[in-house]
């Protein structure tokens, strides 16, 4: 049982620069409504809402970064990958982070909890000058290649969702009685599913209950060569006269309007951002889909067999690896490559689909959000 009170108040450190760490905050949200009820949570976008110019931006400019000036991407994540180099980053930062100071004491929190990268070693420090000595847990929500910045060793509790990552955290000068290995937090939506109900949540979501599903998501930002792949997706499934296509593409507009106007051969719907991702992946037999590190932790709690097209250089490098090794996917970058592999596993009977899948619920870790929180929870209680 929770000690938890109605009093204990819980800050928790995300922003928007990826689906991955709102979607994340959401998942340990729920478990705490569940686990602790009387826990007030309170979202802080520290970025955004309590810095200077540009760090203000990075929401913003982290899409550009990453899709469209990638040399400048790998030169920043190279000055972060040196703890000498990301040492003298935060205390040029630490003007423009000012106002974060004043709110932290304002708050007040018994317990801080931090999912993202950018918010461990600056409002850790900020909150002890202020003589705040509430526990600081980091939930990292990079699988492999993980950004330096995430480790900070005065943390209490780091949270971490695969060895690998656990392996660097030490490597970072975090004590191991800190370090837990749990796995990545998904919302309890994300399970498996049976024949029957895969059928019905076709049929609730407009779809054919009969036909295989194919799910192409390009994370929140859409991104990545979704109508390239979608084009030669549907036009392989259209000459084996099977199969539908579910196309989200996130907060992209632009590309949401361009794919619904056009003809597809198939039964096709186009989805832009949607908040029922659960179900779409419940409905699918095979997801299509940039290295994202949620949306892998999500397929696999789901048990759905991964075709990774892309990946960010740098934090997502290491997440094709996960993927490929544990026989959960394969990585694919050619569309024509990518339908001519989702046609064949398509067809009636074809094993290597069953089998993925098998491997890809045995990685999942669908339970991994209530593990996390009440390791968080017994923090508090000491």
């Amino acid at each position: 049982m929770s000690t938890v009170r109605p009093s204990h108040r819980v800050l928790l450190l995300f922003s928007d620069t990826a689906g991955g760490h709102r979607s994340v905050a959401e998942a340990l949200t729920e478990a705490f409504a569940r686990q602790a009820p009387a826990a007030q949570v309170v979202w802080a976008d520290l970025l955004h809402d309590y810095t200077f110019f540009p760090i203000n931006r990075a929401g913003h400019s982290y899409p550009f970064l990453v899709q469209r000036a990638r040399p400048l991407w790998r030169a920043i994540w190279w000055l972060g990958g040196d703890a000498r180099r990301l040492s003298w980053l935060m205390r040029l930062c630490m003007p423009l982070v000012y106002p974060m100071g004043p709110y932290l004491r304002q708050q007040a929190p018994d317990l801080v909890i931090s999912v993202h990268s950018l918010l461990n070693h600056i409002p850790l420090r900020l909150l002890r000058e202020g003589g705040n000595r509430a526990p600081f847990i980091t939930v990292v929500t990079d699988w492999v290649t993980v950004p330096l910045a995430w480790f900070c060793p005065q943390v209490d509790l780091c949270i971490v969702p695969s060895e690998a990552a656990a392996q660097r955290a030490r490597a970072a000068g975090l004590p191991p009685e800190r370090v837990r290995v749990i796995g990545m937090p998904v919302d309890a939506r994300f399970r498996p599913v049976g024949n029957a109900e895969k059928r019905l949540l076709r049929r609730q979501l407009g779809l054919d209950a009969e036909q295989p599903t194919v799910l192409l998501v390009g994370g929140g930002a859409g991104v990545g060569p979704l109508e390239e792949i979608a084009r030669a997706v549907a036009a392989a499934l259209a000459a084996e006269r099977r199969g539908q296509l579910v196309i989200v593409c996130g907060r992209n507009e632009r590309l949401r309007r361009r794919l619904a106007e056009r003809r597809w051969g198939i039964p096709t719907i186009v989805c832009g951002f949607v908040s029922n991702m659960a179900d779409w992946m419940g409905a699918a037999d095979l997801i299509i889909t940039k290295a994202g590190p949620s949306t892998i932790a999500e397929a696999l709690a789901v048990g759905l067999p991964l075709v990774l097209f892309g990946f960010i250089p740098g934090q997502e490098e290491g997440n094709v690896s996960l993927v490929v090794e544990q026989g959960a996917g394969v990585y694919v970058e050619d569309p024509a490559e990518i339908a001519r592999r989702v046609a064949e596993w398509l067809r009636p009977g074809y094993p290597a689909l069953a089998a993925m899948a098998a491997r890809a619920r045995s990685s999942g870790r669908p339970a991994a959000t209530d593990e996390a929180v009440a390791a968080i929870l017994a923090l508090l209680s000491r």
